[in-house]
């Protein structure tokens, strides 16, 4: 095992503890490695969530191994694709770890079993997945009040601002607007206006005199 300097074993520590915090945060889909490229022969330092079935001390992979070669590999590879030995598909991040000399001393490695997700995304599409053929087309909205605040945020819109953002004076122009075109006449209308435009109904009315 090559000796270390004060700095280096300081960095290795620090990426163990950065690396159970991930793994503890994402548990338990997402395999945490760390690896020690100081020792390649026995480069896998700590494993949390281990998916891969590797153990600590065994050797480096072709990327650790690259890195250990070549200072200017990329420092980061996000979200490349993986599979374990066993064939399961994987999603990979890994972050080089360099030290004050720029040369690379550990990688921090993520690695999630993209094989669970997929389950959830079939059982995802089966639950969301509509019948094509509605007998009647039904909204769980009260008639007209998607309307209405469609037509608020219209007139919020050529003010250059939001419905809850308005002076006291364009929500008095907007009631007697939306008054003159007949929309206040809409059950439940005084209600939707005054929670869209965030002010109580005893507003509205006495904005619509």
């Amino acid at each position: 095992m090559n000796s270390r300097t004060p700095e280096q074993r300081l960095l290795l520590n620090q990426v163990k503890q950065i690396a159970d915090g991930l793994a503890q945060t994402f548990a338990p889909f997402c395999e945490v490695v760390v690896h020690d490229l100081l020792d390649p022969a026995h480069a896998v330092l700590a494993i949390h969530n281990n998916l891969s079935g590797r153990e600590v001390g065994d050797p480096a992979t072709e990327l650790g191994l690259a890195r250990i070669m070549d200072p200017e590999f990329d420092q980061i590879l996000a979200n490349y694709p993986n599979e374990f030995a066993d064939g399961r598909r994987v999603k990979s991040t890994s972050i080089g770890i360099k030290d004050s000399k720029g040369e690379y001393i550990a990688a921090l490695c993520m690695n999630i079993d993209l094989t669970v997700f997929q389950g959830f995304q079939g059982m995802l599409h089966q639950f969301v997945a509509l019948q094509t053929q509605a007998i009647t087309q039904e909204s769980l909205d009260p008639a007209g009040t998607e309307a209405i605040r469609a037509r608020i945020d219209e007139f919020a819109a050529r003010l250059a601002t939001t419905p809850r953002a308005m002076k006291a004076e364009d929500r008095r122009a907007l009631v007697k607007e939306l008054k003159a075109a007949g929309v206040l006449d809409v059950r439940r209308a005084m209600e939707t206006v005054a929670s869209h435009l965030g002010v109580s109904r005893a507003s509205v009315y006495s904005y619509a005199k």
